[in-house]
């Protein structure tokens, strides 16, 4: 399984950026998906996830502003983030595992991994 992700940049607070990661893998859809971030010197924190059936989960600093989504006939899963705070500035990763039901909030439930898009906000 390999991971691609796209779509980090440098946006000013307030606007809007859509990252996407593109999967190559068979039945994508079998996938819960996540998207995690890691801003500088702090740890991996959970972002949003985006269950097989399509259930949605998110961290609370981004609840309202951010929004996942997956198009399984593409094997991609975007995260469309709006309203954007300098805080949310981190690397953007995303992953996928096939277990459970849902996705999980803990990094290290995750089988695969993307190489991480830089996500910048300035104020």
């Amino acid at each position: 399984v390999q991971l691609q992700a796209s779509g980090g940049g440098l946006v000013q607070a307030g606007g809007s950026l859509r990252v996407s990661c593109q999967a190559s893998v068979r039945a994508f859809n079998t996938y819960n998906m996540g998207w995690f971030r890691q801003a500088p010197g702090k740890e991996r924190e959970f972002v949003a996830g985006i269950a097989r059936n399509g259930g949605t989960y998110y961290t609370d600093s981004v609840k309202g502003r951010f929004t996942i989504s997956r198009d399984n006939a593409k094997n991609t899963v975007y995260l469309q983030m709006n309203s954007l705070k300098p805080e949310d500035t981190a690397i953007y990763y995303c992953a996928a595992d096939w277990r459970g039901t849902r996705p999980s909030d803990r990094w290290i439930q995750y089988a695969y991994w993307g190489q991480g898009t830089l996500v910048t906000v300035s104020s």
